[in-house]
């Protein structure tokens, strides 16, 4: 049988890069098949030209065989086609049956659509609610309406970029047996992670992509995950600095705070000097509006929050800022930066300093983002660059380095590597470890429990608005934070089971 598809010396140029130079690739039917590269490696370019989003400067594409000109995703979609994009194709202001409609023949109506989106969720463990509105849901929600809608149109290649990124452990699971199923059945899966031992476990064959080139092709259940790191980086992963000095005061207090729209009983941890709290959790359970409630763009009712002594009552986002509380949001475009403002445009959205007198500083602006480029090996044509031009793994380097450099005393990141390469994953948190080492005081909310355990003093657990006791990190195992996910603590502590 001829490949499900081919590609033959695929180029495509940007202004300031070569993302692809002459690609070839193949993938069989019925073959889950891993593209694994560094972020700015050309991987996204080259699933958004089969997917019919971006078209070829040179090359040829042929799909069952036959030799096809996919000049739009509607093109795409006719062939048999769908993508789980990383970074989100969803209209924020429809609901999720909404937004999945538009995916699917225009012959579908809403009832069938409903009953096949509650047959599917519960089928693939990927539970949503089709009336809530996108902009209500979280990363994770969002992505399980991305996957659901590759899902439901039935196709014969389906294109997932990093779609377990904010996936819990068990939903991946779920996720995996549905994909080995649908391969089962002559469904093709072209397949994109930087998580090295999910490529490893699921897929039939690996293509190594680096600076827009194939390096390899290699059967990835013979590769360790430290062989396929080097054949991404070309050279050795960092390694995590060690962080075992012991903390200092109080700087982050939480006491008695009460989130909107969640029903938990009133939240209370601290964060001390030079200490790092995880929060781990599934998607949708308090995490958003607790983030949303540090950072001050949701106020909060009472005494509440204190930073460094200070209540933090009333203020908003920019006031907190001048007190020393930064925060790197989940959502890279649109809440962490604008995409169609150069890098240098984006340091003013949280670099109160580059401005005065309501007049921009233009040279300190340029010079700021240099500082955040250079420090944080940010691949990028420079401080013009515009963000939505970056990798995800690129731009979310940028925004983390753009807090860091504002030098604050407390920080929070929500989701510190979410879509992120081993390279970069190792410098983002390299990065926070060396700030910790400053005294800054360091909330990172993760799904990424092998990241919580890595660079965390202590971790917390949030289940349906409620947070567990803040525990050691070396005490912790995986299993005791599966069960904390559906809210178990309080049962383990009446049990007197060890964590």
């Amino acid at each position: 049988m001829p490949p499900r598809l081919s590609l033959r010396n695929v180029s495509k140029r940007y202004p300031a890069v070569l993302a692809n130079d002459a690609v070839s690739l193949e993938v069989a039917a019925g073959e889950i098949h891993a593209v694994l590269g560094e972020n700015g490696a050309g991987k996204s370019t080259l699933m958004k030209i089969v997917a019919g989003e971006v078209q070829p400067d040179a090359g040829e594409i042929a799909f069952d065989g036959r030799g096809v000109e996919i000049d739009s995703p509607q093109a795409a979609r006719a062939l048999g086609i769908a993508m789980v994009h990383q970074h989100f194709a969803l209209f924020d202001t429809l609901t999720v049956a909404e937004n999945i409609a538009l995916g699917l023949p225009t012959t579908t109506s809403m009832a069938d659509l409903q009953r096949d989106l509650g047959e599917a969720s519960a089928r693939y463990g990927l539970a949503i609610d089709a009336q809530r509105r996108v902009h209500d849901l979280s990363t994770g929600e969002r992505q399980r309406v991305e996957i659901l809608r590759a899902l439901l149109a039935r196709p014969k290649l389906l294109i997932m970029d990093e779609p377990t990124s904010v996936l819990t452990p068990q939903a991946v699971e779920s996720l995996f047996a549905t994909l080995r199923g649908l391969a089962a059945d002559g469904v093709s899966v072209l397949f994109i992670s930087h998580k090295l031992d999910e490529i490893r476990r699921l897929a039939d064959r690996c293509t190594v992509m680096r600076a827009g080139r194939v390096v390899a092709t290699v059967d990835p259940k013979r590769e360790s995950e430290a062989s396929l790191a080097r054949l991404m980086i070309g050279t050795e992963p960092p390694q995590i600095a060690a962080h075992d000095t012991p903390p200092g005061p109080p700087r982050l207090v939480v006491d008695g705070l009460r989130l909107r729209g969640e029903d938990g009983a009133p939240l209370a941890f601290t964060v001390h000097a030079g200490e790092i709290v995880g929060v781990a959790g599934i998607s949708g359970n308090g995490q958003r509006a607790l983030v949303a409630a540090l950072a001050g763009e949701a106020q909060t009712e009472a005494d509440a929050l204190r930073l460094d002594g200070r209540p933090l009552r009333g203020l908003g986002p920019r006031q907190r800022r001048a007190l020393g509380l930064r925060y790197v949001p989940e959502e890279r475009l649109r809440h962490g930066a604008v995409p169609e403002l150069t890098l240098a445009e984006n340091t003013l959205l949280t670099g109160d300093s580059l401005h005065r007198h309501g007049f921009i500083r233009p040279a300190a602006m340029r010079g700021f983002a240099r500082r955040v480029i250079e420090r944080f090996d940010v691949r990028c044509a420079g401080p013009h660059a515009v963000a939505a031009t970056l990798s995800g793994g690129n731009l979310q380097k940028f925004i983390v380095g753009r807090e860091i450099e504002g030098a604050p005393h407390a920080l929070i990141v929500d989701q510190p590597t979410w879509g992120v390469d081993v390279g970069a994953a190792g410098a983002i948190r390299n990065a926070l470890i060396a700030l910790r080492a400053q005294g800054c005081a360091i909330l990172v909310v993760s799904e990424e429990l092998d990241e919580l355990f890595e660079i965390c003093d202590r971790i917390m657990v949030m289940s349906r608005g409620r947070l567990s006791p803040a525990v050691p990190a070396r005490s912790l195992s995986v299993e005791t934070i599966g069960r904390w996910m559906s809210g178990l603590w309080d049962a383990d502590a009446a049990a007197g089971a060890a964590p």
